[in-house]
């Protein structure tokens, strides 16, 4: 990739996703060196890429926290999608899941492992990289969500939040990387592997490792997105709504059950809701909300 081949992009924006990149660009000011939180999902990623471009390729460096909870193969296009955008990468390997206020898996699990992310920045990073400031890639949808108790650590260690303080929503930030051409613009979401298992029940590496493996199953079988919950010896897959006939058609059923029971799940059933954004954190907080 030549070094000028992502600002080169920016030729191609309209006047306003231009407006909404300078406006990134503007609370970035000042930040360099940066580090950016990045997890290779489209807001993290767009910010990689907004940085990069107010900053220079020197002066950004992406930093992409490492643990059980992190698929491989997340892992992997995160530094694909890294390298298109010519930034390098820094692994960072946390360990969240030794603290047991994390493993007891309470609403509030995301606030220990982005802590336990912006601790280790701070600590082992920050000073060895010589960055003036870190940043992550909440947007303005996200900021307004009662489901992100990771926000509060990111206050707590002073991590900027540019997409959002610049008005940046999900949809807009879509269009953004859309006319950057980067590989993730249409990207599903994909939360950590832990958010699939119910609050109140344990974290663990092995339930990791098999909700992953469960859900490179669905990949295989060329689902475009998908979850796998995992409720003990019940696997509950989330698919988006417009696949869920073909969950059930012949050929593909045989496979689905063969393959979410190879790795451990003795019953494997379908979500007929389709994909929820949440499942099990929203409905905790927005009861506390209420009361």
């Amino acid at each position: 990739m030549e070094e000028d081949a992502v600002p080169a992009r920016f030729e191609n924006l309209t006047a306003e996703t231009l407006a909404l990149a300078d406006a990134v660009g503007a609370e970035l000011a000042g930040a360099a060196p940066l580090g950016v939180a990045y997890s290779g999902g489209v807001d993290s990623a767009l910010l990689l890429a907004l940085a990069v471009r107010s900053l220079g390729a020197g002066d950004v460096v992406a930093l992409l926290g490492v643990s059980p909870s992190l698929a491989r193969s997340e892992r992997a296009r995160a530094h694909e999608t890294a390298a298109f955008i010519g930034a390098r990468v820094v692994e960072i390997e946390t360990h969240e899941g030794e603290n047991p206020d994390y493993v007891k898996n309470g609403a509030d699990r995301c606030f220990f492992c982005k802590d336990e992310l912006f601790r280790r920045i701070s600590d082992e990073v920050v000073a060895a990289h010589g960055l003036a400031a870190v940043a992550y890639g909440e947007n303005a949808d996200d900021a307004r969500r009662p489901d992100r108790p990771g926000a509060q650590a990111a206050t707590n260690h002073r991590v900027l939040r540019p997409l959002s303080v610049a008005g940046l929503t999900k949809q807009q930030v879509r269009e953004v990387a859309r006319a950057l051409e980067l590989p993730v613009a249409d990207k599903p979401a994909a939360p950590c592997l832990a958010s699939r298992i119910p609050h109140g029940e344990q974290v663990t590496p092995e339930k990791l490792r098999q909700v992953e493996r469960a859900e490179e199953v669905l990949r295989a079988l060329g689902f475009s997105d998908g979850r796998v919950r995992h409720h003990g010896d019940i696997a509950r897959i989330e698919l988006p709504t417009a696949e869920l006939a073909r969950a059930t058609a012949d050929g593909v059923r045989e496979e689905l059950v063969r393959g979410v029971r190879a790795v451990g799940f003795r019953f494997v059933v379908v979500d007929l809701k389709g994909i929820q954004s949440g499942a099990f954190t929203l409905p905790l907080v927005e009861v506390g909300h209420r009361g």
